[in-house]
């Protein structure tokens, strides 16, 4: 069970416009590829679970979502966290604003959020 991050963000014009239109690079945890083109974005499910009744079937399905974006400059990987945002929010809940920064090696930098998801089924 998959939270439909990769479809909801894929239809913004606005992230399209800054994560590719023809292939979005959004991807899930570790299918990123080996050498990325930049700005990209990963997402994992952290945790979820169906939401369980005593005396029916679950109805739907919950997931906290941890999203990390990469990028070449701090403005370039805000803009994509902005984006992923407004993409995100009609649908799910941002509940977390994590770490900023910028990687000693790579210089490049990382920017990363969570997400509340409840899925119906």
């Amino acid at each position: 069970m998959i939270a439909p991050i990769f479809t909801t963000c894929a239809a913004s014009a606005d992230v399209r416009a800054l994560l590719g239109d023809t292939t979005v690079r959004l991807y899930p945890f570790g299918k990123n590829p080996e050498v990325p083109t930049y700005p990209y974005a990963v997402w994992q499910n952290i945790t979820g679970g169906p939401e369980n009744y005593l005396g029916t079937r679950p109805d739907a399905d919950s997931y906290t979502l941890q999203v990390d974006i990469y990028a070449n400059t701090d403005s370039e990987v805000i803009a994509v966290a902005r984006a992923l945002r407004d993409a995100i929010e009609p649908r799910a809940y941002i509940t977390r604003w994590g770490e900023q920064e910028q990687d000693s090696e790579t210089k490049r930098y990382r920017y990363s959020f969570d997400v509340d998801w409840i899925v119906l089924r």
